[in-house]
């Protein structure tokens, strides 16, 4: 009988290690075509979004402004509006796209995302309350960063149920603190002027219009390095989707592991916050569309959702300039991500996809 089982498990084991290969081939093959797909999609966006707009440019006139010939007043119109303008798509949305795949895999729950948490509600009241009392500028993205801590440290306490932490109560913990901030931020702005009145709401309604590079130059830094070291936690977020028993096991210090992995994910969304404002349904819809093409391994996950985010949040600016009116890019994303985010609940209720 004994015999008998150590075949068996023999046979077993041979499989797997013949088909690991393969398996390894194709997700690798499959990671190619993700990066491919994504960069020429980014590409034609960015193409589109530098030449359309309120003045559309010709492919003449947009290579004599590059090169700064031609007309200057499109030379002004490519240089100080749309460069840094689609720059600052580019980094919000591949800071967003990332800090929701470190949180999903910390958590281990595809709800996970630092505005259902209340993460960005934090860091948008930091940012409204310096707006109101008029604070120096370049202090934005650090009193953003601690200001998303603090409400991250409130809804850690409001979730935990004994030794752990109750997913249930975390969500429901996020959305409790994202009303009562604002509640706080709607009395701020009763109490402001009406020219910090319009500038507050261009920020909670979360937008693009006006950004420059002063605002990408000060939050800009601090993005990079998260996006850096989001990536190289990779490895720590493995481990943690597969449990904390097993973790522990593997010999993982879980609160260390948790504080780097929370961190990293907290100044991403708090810097991009400090650039555009509160922006949601891309750090929510964009990890669940890369898992579905590349798998779960974050490895793949990491870097894909940041290329991600930055092709989408692109893509929501580039439709949110086409209209008569231009609309707020936190519109737009909300339009595109709900019913994304409604066909992606259906086939994991349908059981197509399991996270």
């Amino acid at each position: 009988m004994h015999l008998c089982l150590r075949r068996i498990i023999f046979k077993k084991n041979a499989y797997l290690n013949l088909t690991k290969p393969f398996k390894t081939i194709f997700t690798e093959h499959r990671v190619l075509w993700a990066v491919l797909l994504l960069s020429a999609a980014l590409v034609i966006t960015l193409a589109l979004s530098l030449s359309q707009g309120a003045v559309p440019l010709s492919m003449s006139e947009f290579w004599q402004a590059i090169l700064h010939k031609g007309d200057p007043v499109k030379q002004t119109i490519l240089w100080d509006l749309r460069l840094p303008r689609i720059t600052a798509a580019l980094i919000v949305g591949a800071a967003l796209g990332m800090s929701g795949a470190l949180l999903q895999g910390m958590l281990r729950n595809s709800l996970a995302d630092p505005f259902i948490l209340g993460i960005s509600a934090g860091a948008g009241l930091i940012v409204i309350v310096m707006i109101v009392w008029q604070i120096f500028p370049i202090a934005i993205p650090l009193a953003a960063w601690m200001g998303a801590i603090l409400t991250s440290a409130i809804v850690i306490l409001l979730g935990r149920a004994g030794s752990g932490i109750s997913v249930e109560r975390l969500i429901l913990g996020g959305v409790a603190v994202s009303s009562l901030f604002g509640a706080v931020q709607s009395t701020l702005l009763l109490l402001a002027e009406d020219g910090q009145i319009q500038i507050a709401l261009s920020w909670l309604v979360g937008s693009l219009n006006g950004r420059g590079w002063q605002e990408i130059s000060t939050a800009g830094p601090y993005i990079i390095v998260a996006l850096i070291g989001g990536c190289l936690l990779a490895r720590s977020v493995n481990v943690l989707a597969l449990g904390d028993d097993l973790a522990v096991g593997l010999g993982v210090s879980l609160t260390r592991s948790r504080l780097l992995i929370g961190g990293v994910a907290t100044l991403l969304a708090a810097g991009a916050v400090s650039i555009s404002g509160l922006i949601g349904f891309v750090g929510l819809v964009v990890p669940h569309g890369v898992r579905l093409i590349v798998g779960t391994d974050h490895r793949f996950v990491l870097p894909l959702s940041a290329l991600a985010g930055a092709w989408l949040l692109t893509f929501a600016d580039l439709l949110s300039r086409l209209g008569a009116v231009e609309l707020p890019v936190g519109s737009v994303t909300a339009l595109l991500g709900s019913p994304l985010f409604i066909w992606l609940l259906y086939r994991r209720s349908a059981g197509f996809n399991k996270f």
